[in-house]
């Protein structure tokens, strides 16, 4: 198979269809929406039409709306509508024989080698792909809602799908700017539903043994385990007729505290009662002082039990389960990440424990978990878990890279979060600059995924959960930045506030898009800069200014940055990487033991008195008029041509 993905069919008009096919508009493909009835049709490109007229008022998208809406047409025929298509991808509602009817209506219509997807998020692949006479061309391409803003795809395959189906799936979903994660073996609910399923269910199950109270399981989670909702709040959120059904369809089993509520209709936020009360009461009630004595490892283990089987199963790696979940789930981190934090021997012990009590198979220890702890692979205090610790661990949160010129490029690779930092990813920029040959860099630049955040700051939420020392990482990875002995960049674009700014104050030279806010919010939250964000800011700025950013939580534009002195330049974003690519080429061109010595000399000379900082001066100048860069740098002086340094 050698297909092209250049026009697209989506079937189905609904939040789901309406939103794939907006997707792939704004990316640039040519798109057929088709839904059984006009009114259906005309509702969902009025959906579009709405939501990329919010986009362009936000500065998401670089094209005019009208000129990506005219990339869609609709039509009620779907015959018309997949005829020409190299991707069909079906968003009807979850039922097996509903889109078993839909693809071999689209098989007969199609092309010979179009591929077709089903965006089910809890059916198999294979049992779809049976009503076709291509079951190798079908796969599934899971979109999360509304997919406009959910960054995830899970592309899955049957048991008779061609790999290159699967691979042209993976490249057309990182052509429309969105992250797919490979299933590789065809189970029902895929990655991120199967883990994410027992934190619900099993706060249920705690639920009716009546030991527990709603509000301290979710204050627990969220408060005690840094989970963004609770597990009653979110099944609330989601809809518990939804949870219900996608168990029932497989004969699982479902808590009574459930099942009974949707019995009454009280099926959470769409009819305003659930788990809680949304009309007539508080609605989502829980404190942060709630929460004492909630067994929240009960939970966590059912989840890295069913992560455990993915891996052990070979349907997926930890690291695309970990993405998952963080994007698809919208965890601060992955729940294999988690499990080697928590220590798998202890998980295996509650695990054991509880199935020994109830004779639950939920609780039956998956043997790939079994396996890793019976080698002594029992997480991050081994050196070893899901992952491999010897040489620090896998770097989840940054991606880094040491060009041929000698530029160390640090991306904040947290984009679902505004990269806000956590602890994990304060750890991972200090150990990339640490692992990094001095020898070898020639200046380091750092910058955000995406094009919203530099940094948006900490992530509080995981902070709420860390130990005392764990915090303590925030400023060694600071100073490890301001210490690195090459020059360091601030390459800002979008909001760069809290630990973002604390890390900009820490780099030698600071530029951003006149888009971007720079600022020091954390007084909002009842708290202080951290980092040497007070310290730097005030020699940076002076008192009154530092006073005023922190004491009042300011933002400030970037042009205002500049003319205060907290940024080199703010340019237009035309020009943005244009200056960022001359400053780069100087200094990894310039001589690098001079800017050593000057970055050295202008750092501690500051801090000194003017006596003691004339004296550093004098002394790295007369080491530098020792070297052969300066000899270099005389001669090509003299004879007008750009010199050729060689850090010596």
């Amino acid at each position: 198979m050698d297909a092209e993905i250049e026009s697209v069919a989506v079937l189905g008009a609904g939040s789901m269809g309406h939103g794939i096919a907006e997707v792939a508009a704004i990316a640039g493909y040519d798109v057929v929406m088709r839904d059984i009835e006009e009114e259906l049709v005309e509702d969902g490109y009025d959906q579009i039409e709405w939501s990329l007229g919010k986009l362009a008022e936000k500065g998401q998208i670089d094209e005019d709306p009208e000129d990506v809406l005219a990339r869609v047409s609709t039509t009620v025929d779907l015959a018309d509508a997949v005829s020409d298509a190299d991707l069909v991808i079906e968003a009807a509602p979850e039922d097996l024989d509903l889109k078993r009817d839909i693809f071999a209506e689209v098989d007969g219509a199609a092309g010979d080698e179009t591929i077709m997807a089903t965006n089910t998020s809890s059916l198999r692949v294979t049992d779809i792909a049976e009503a076709t006479e291509q079951p190798e061309y079908v796969c599934g391409m899971h979109f999360f809602n509304p997919p406009v803003k959910m960054d995830l795809v899970e592309v899955a395959s049957g048991e008779q799908t061609d790999p290159a189906v699967v691979d042209a799936g993976i490249e057309f979903v990182e052509s429309l700017g969105k992250t797919p994660i490979r299933v590789r073996k065809d189970i029902p609910q895929f990655v991120v539903n199967n883990v994410l399923t027992p934190y619900m269910g099993e706060a249920g199950f705690m639920l009716d043994e009546g030991n527990v109270e709603i509000q301290d399981v979710d204050a627990a989670m969220v408060f005690q385990r840094g989970y963004p909702m609770g597990p009653f709040e979110l099944n609330d959120f989601g809809g518990l007729d939804i949870f219900t059904h996608s168990r029932d369809q497989w004969d699982l089993p479902v808590p009574e505290s459930i099942r009974s509520r949707v019995e009454e209709e009280n099926l959470g936020r769409k009819t305003g009662s659930g788990f809680y009360d949304y009309e007539d009461g508080d609605g989502v009630n829980y404190e942060p002082t709630d929460g004492e004595g909630i067994d929240t490892l009960r939970i966590e283990a059912r989840m890295i039990n069913e992560a455990a089987r993915l891996v052990g199963d070979d349907v997926a790696d930890p690291e695309d389960i970990d993405i998952g979940m963080r994007l698809g789930g919208g965890l601060p981190e992955g729940t294999c990440r988690t499990a080697d934090k928590i220590g798998l021997d202890s998980v295996l012990e509650k695990l054991r424990d509880l199935h020994e009590r109830t004779g639950a198979e939920r609780y039956e220890p998956d043997d790939y978990l079994v396996e890793l702890v019976e080698n002594g692979h029992t997480g991050e205090k081994a050196g070893e878990g899901f992952y491999d610790y010897s040489d620090g661990g896998p770097y989840h949160y940054i991606s880094h890279e040491l060009t041929d010129e000698g530029v160390l490029e640090v991306v904040f690779d947290r984009e679902e979060r505004l990269n806000a930092f956590s602890t994990d990813m304060f750890d991972e920029v200090k150990r990339v600059l640490e692992s990094a040959d001095d020898e070898d860099v020639a200046c380091v630049v750092f910058e955000g995924a995406g094009e919203r955040a530099f940094s948006a700051g900490a992530d509080i939420t995981g902070f709420t959960v860390a130990e005392p020392t764990d915090l303590a990482s925030v400023d060694e990875t600071v100073q490890a930045i301001y210490e690195y002995p090459r020059p360091t960049i601030a390459k800002i674009d979008g909001f760069c506030l809290g630990a973002g700014l604390e890390i900009t104050l820490a780099c030698d030279l600071r530029y951003a898009t006149e888009g971007s806010r720079l600022g020091s919010p954390e007084i909002d939250l009842g708290l202080i800069p951290g980092g040497g964000g007070t310290q730097r800011l005030v020699r940076l700025i002076g008192e009154p200014r530092t006073k005023e950013m922190v004491y009042r939580g300011m933002q400030l534009s970037a042009e205002r940055a500049e003319e205060w002195g907290i940024l080199n330049r703010a340019v237009d974003d035309d020009e943005f990487e244009a200056l960022i690519d001359d400053v780069v080429d100087d200094l990894a061109n310039g001589p690098q033991t001079a800017l050593e010595v000057a970055k050295n000399v202008i750092q501690e000379g500051q801090n000194a008195s003017l006596d003691t900082g004339l004296t550093l001066e004098s002394q790295g100048f007369g080491l530098l008029a020792t070297t052969d860069d300066m000899l270099e740098g005389v001669a090509a002086f003299n004879q007008d041509r750009e010199p050729d340094f060689g850090g010596e």
